[in-house]
């Protein structure tokens, strides 16, 4: 793998999994053992059948959790700590072969980068809720399952593409978490003035 495939990977599975985590080392597994894809480093330990059927259990729990108002958010507290974890166990296993500094600075990062997407995910979901009901919920959760193996797809088959899709996703998540907390904190700050 090129060191730019690498970089891609990293980067852009760390992002996938502060979206969802299960399905992205589900598909990593999934599309190693199938031949797509060669894992580097310690990766390649996503495509054991025993990491595959957890994840892919795991991701089948999220994926009904995350399609019901309320449950979504609750689910996604939980992960504040799961994904950003998982973004950094990416970002070290990736570059295992490297230099244990630079292991520790790409932990780093791609821990950071999977905590924004997070927060990108959980802010949204949370603006969503204050208008409660299924449709968007559901439509809300397709298109962040959606995103995540897209984002995968181009990983595998278009390095190159991925890692600009990736940048513009980052500064996306950016924008997202700033205008999304605006608008949780205007509806809770409404709430208590009418309550007052």
């Amino acid at each position: 793998m090129t060191n730019l495939g690498l970089l891609s990977l990293a980067l852009g599975s760390s992002w996938t999994s502060g979206i969802n985590l299960y399905l992205t080392v589900a598909i990593l597994g999934i599309s190693d053992r199938l031949g797509y894809i060669e894992l580097p480093g310690g990766l390649e330990v996503f495509s054991h059948p025993l990491v595959i059927a957890v994840a892919v259990i795991l991701y089948l729990i999220e994926f009904f959790a995350d399609k019901a108002p309320y449950v979504d958010s609750a689910w996604d507290s939980v992960h504040t700590f799961i994904r950003p974890l998982g973004g950094l166990a990416i970002g070290v296993l990736a570059f295992s072969e490297a230099a244990p500094h630079i292991q520790v600075a790409v932990g780093l990062l791609t821990g950071t980068l999977a905590l924004e997407s997070h927060m990108a995910k959980a802010t949204t979901r949370a603006a969503i809720n204050t208008s409660p009901e299924p449709v968007t919920n559901v439509s809300a959760s397709v298109v962040e399952d959606a995103s995540v193996a897209g984002v995968l797809y181009l990983i595998i088959q278009h390095p190159l593409i991925a890692f600009f899709v990736i940048i513009a996703l980052i500064v996306m998540s950016a924008f997202i978490i700033r205008f999304f907390f605006r608008f949780v904190k205007n509806i809770f700050s409404r709430r208590k003035t009418n309550k007052g």
